[in-house]
């Protein structure tokens, strides 16, 4: 009898610290999209991905018209045209086409790329700005609000006035503002 008393009230310690541990745990949250639309460097980044998808789209449009005279010239000569002329210029027409798909995939495929490696510095210096506001505040996890569909949460535990300040974007709130 005694030693399950025990073990009964060495159980109720520990759900009683356990919950007393996670009271003590603050979760903060911050919306990263917002922040990223306020950040100065946004706009550098979306010349240079501009300028980049630019030199993309004026090599497809190039394919494209090319792609498009070589089937106005095939629709036109084709009565004159012998049937092994024919096949050799639609083989030509579809060697084009897929060039053209290809490249279009690849070029795809380079400006996710190149706009990742031109976010990535934007992207660490807010987590970075994150963490150590999260630090100063003693929050033990930050949840982005972009991402996460949250349904309940207090004004109190909104980062972003703070990241705003650590990153320079803002001044910080004055208490008792509206």
């Amino acid at each position: 009898m005694k030693k399950s008393l025990k073990v009964a009230l060495v159980a109720v310690c520990m759900l009683v610290m356990g919950n007393f541990a996670k009271a003590q745990q603050k979760i903060g949250y911050i919306n990263t999209s917002d922040l990223i639309q306020l950040m100065p460097e946004l706009k550098t980044i979306n010349t240079q991905m501009d300028q980049f998808k630019k030199t993309y789209m004026d090599v497809l449009q190039g394919m494209g018209n090319e792609l498009q005279k070589g089937a106005a010239d095939l629709q036109a000569k084709q009565a004159t045209m012998t049937d092994a002329a024919k096949i050799a210029k639609q083989s030509e027409l579809a060697d084009l086409q897929k060039r053209a798909q290809d490249y279009q995939t690849k070029a795809q495929q380079d400006v996710e790329n190149k706009g990742n490696e031109l976010m990535k510095p934007l992207t660490d210096k807010i987590h970075n700005a994150i963490v150590a506001v999260a630090k100063e505040k003693g929050y033990a996890y930050v949840l982005d609000s972009s991402q996460t569909s949250l349904l309940v949460f207090p004004p109190a535990d909104d980062l972003i006035s703070s990241v705003k300040v650590k990153l320079g974007l803002g001044a910080a709130p004055v208490a008792g503002a509206k």
